[in-house]
């Protein structure tokens, strides 16, 4: 199970600094928070992938890559009818770099801080943790759709994982249609779209396996 940018900068409407809407916030916590009950039950481990902005020279690091600066001059917002920040968003130490309170970490999960652009794999030590579990199959919750988890999709693709995007766990603050977009970007091109129901009946069916050897096959 990987939950990429649960955090509180993408899903706590009081202080998010790159919020999806209010309702849809509510709806990715109580879907995932229920996923994780599930695949917790089986065994399934689950690593943490949440995006840190550093301050580098003076400034915040997103503004080296040239496109989210034009859009930061230009103050244009990413997010449709929500205001947003590059500059400001999920700085080390602040709040907006925290889990969702529903969705918090478990002794034993992965917590990964070393991620600092959509990618969840680059610089980050999240393949040697799969590699040591003996991981084949990746399930994907988290913000945004159509660019971090998107990007994880791939980049799992390109490792030969097996990729399950859990449907109403994830959305994406730039809107329904770039949501949708990502959905079936995966669904026609890389892997499986499931929502929640249609994954703990997948993990019901194989009730008989040990919690080991859901740890095997599934993370």
């Amino acid at each position: 199970m990987l939950a990429i940018d649960t955090h509180r900068g993408h899903l706590d409407p009081d202080i998010a600094t790159m919020p999806v809407s209010a309702d849809i916030a509510t709806e990715v916590v109580e879907a995932s928070a229920r996923l994780l009950a599930a695949t917790r039950d089986a065994g399934i481990p689950t690593a943490f992938l949440v995006m840190h902005n550093r301050t580098v020279k003076g400034e915040s690091e997103y503004l080296r890559n040239p496109f989210w600066r034009a859009i930061e001059d230009v103050r244009e917002s990413l997010t449709p009818e929500l205001p947003s920040t590059i500059r400001g968003h999920n700085l080390v130490g602040s709040p907006q770099t925290e889990v969702m309170p529903e969705l918090a970490p478990e002794p034993g999960d992965l917590i990964v801080t070393s991620k600092h652009r959509l990618s969840s794999f680059i610089d980050t030590d999240l393949e040697s943790w799969l590699r040591t579990l003996g991981v084949e199959t990746l399930l994907l919750i988290g913000i945004n759709t159509n660019t971090c988890v998107q990007c994880a999709a791939f980049e799992a693709f390109n490792r030969d994982y097996g990729v399950v995007v859990v449907s109403d766990c994830v959305h994406s603050m730039y809107g329904e249609d770039l949501h949708e977009f990502g959905l079936q970007n995966v669904a026609r091109c890389i892997g499986w779209v499931l929502d929640v129901d249609g994954v703990i009946e997948k993990l019901q069916g194989s009730e008989s396996a040990t919690p080991a050897d859901a740890a095997a096959v599934g993370a």
